[in-house]
């Protein structure tokens, strides 16, 4: 790609339309979204297996499982589910696990990182018929008794997790966040927080800080917010009330750090 076709490309109208068709070199599109549906007077991750997300400390091989016994190859329900991560080295990996009901299989590859995982085939019920879960080894028909790092809840097909981590060797350009509380107490209030580790740092820092009652924030940056590679992102929510719904998702570009135009 020439420096003439790339500074025409990125100033043209259709720049964002083309990174998401893949025709930029070196760009990609991401867009996290994630929900909790219990958010309470202690401070939660947005993500649907609730509490503060807890991230794998080193990279191994997880455990999939589903808490109905339908959710396997052969059954009425979710057949196979598709993972997403980062290895030891925070490079980008995935995997397809084909599910054994409430029996953890174990994965293929080691993951350091697991951001997104969604049911890609479904038996005759079309969906699955139980939550799916990515955790550490052990658990009581088919819901684990440790770690849980990925959750796919039996509506959803797919998980709803704030939580990302960027790759090694790429820069994110986060261009809009938003939050969405639903609180129906009066006098009472949802504080959302975005919050990033940068690598090495055992410390979560805000990056926006915002208040809401019930509605809904959407903060966009006319300049993009640069985050680093191998930095932790996550939204996090607590209220003066209890058992509110949350929802929140940003987007953004990442972006090769030696990417020649």
């Amino acid at each position: 790609m020439t420096i003439e076709r790339f500074l025409s490309e990125s100033t043209g109208s259709f720049f964002n339309l083309d990174v998401s068709r893949g025709f930029v070199k070196g760009h990609t599109a991401i867009y996290k979204f994630g929900h909790n549906s219990d958010v309470n007077s202690v401070e939660e991750t947005i993500w649907d297996g609730g509490g503060i997300y807890e991230h794998p400390t080193s990279a191994a091989q997880w455990y999939v499982s589903s808490s109905n016994a339908a959710d396997t190859a052969a059954g009425t329900g979710a057949r196979e589910i598709r993972i997403f991560g980062l290895d030891a080295n925070y490079n980008e990996i995935s995997e397809d696990i084909t599910l054994t009901g409430q029996t953890q299989k174990i994965t293929v590859n080691s993951y350091l990182r697991i951001f997104r995982a969604f049911v890609t085939e479904a038996g005759t019920g079309g969906s699955a018929a139980g939550d799916i879960y990515v955790a550490a080894s052990g658990a009581t028909l088919g819901v684990p008794d440790n770690a849980v790092y990925a959750k796919i809840t039996q509506t959803s097909n797919q998980t709803l997790m704030t939580v990302y981590t960027v790759p090694a060797g790429h820069t994110l350009y986060l261009d809009d966040t938003s939050m969405n509380a639903g609180i129906s107490l009066a006098n009472n209030y949802l504080t959302a927080r975005f919050v990033t580790r940068e690598f090495g740092s055992n410390v979560f820092r805000d990056q926006i800080r915002i208040i809401l009652q019930s509605g809904n924030f959407i903060e966009k940056f006319e300049y993009p917010l640069r985050i680093n590679e191998k930095t932790d992102i996550e939204i996090r929510a607590i209220s003066t009330s209890n058992n509110n719904p949350v929802s929140a998702n940003w987007q953004g570009v990442l972006i090769k750090n030696d990417i020649d135009i």
